[in-house]
């Protein structure tokens, strides 16, 4: 894994977004200690799954989620999938004006 100063990146910023598509991942110090890091996505769905990890918004759904499943309050498959066939049905049906 790669460290480097934040006066150093900050100065270099273009070589080092090169280099971490190559080279993996840099940790970015301010005074010794870890304050980023910089990640080359390889492709949008990389880029999404970086920013939904880090998002409370989305982790909170995903912790209402589990509960709900524990509590065996989740849909089987087949359910899922039913209402999700209902769902494109709705929206392909044009809406009266």
């Amino acid at each position: 894994m790669r460290i480097a100063p934040l006066a150093d990146v900050k100065a270099r910023l273009s070589a080092y977004i090169e280099d971490s598509r190559t080279k993996g991942p840099l940790i970015i110090t301010k005074n010794g200690r870890p304050v980023g890091v910089l990640i080359a996505p390889e492709d949008e769905g990389d880029l999404e799954r970086l920013v939904l990890a880090r998002s409370p918004r989305f982790q909170a759904l995903l912790a209402r989620s589990r509960r709900s499943l524990a509590q065996g309050k989740g849909l089987s498959e087949q359910e899922f999938w039913s209402e999700v066939a209902k769902t494109k049905r709705r929206r392909r049906t044009p809406r009266p004006k």
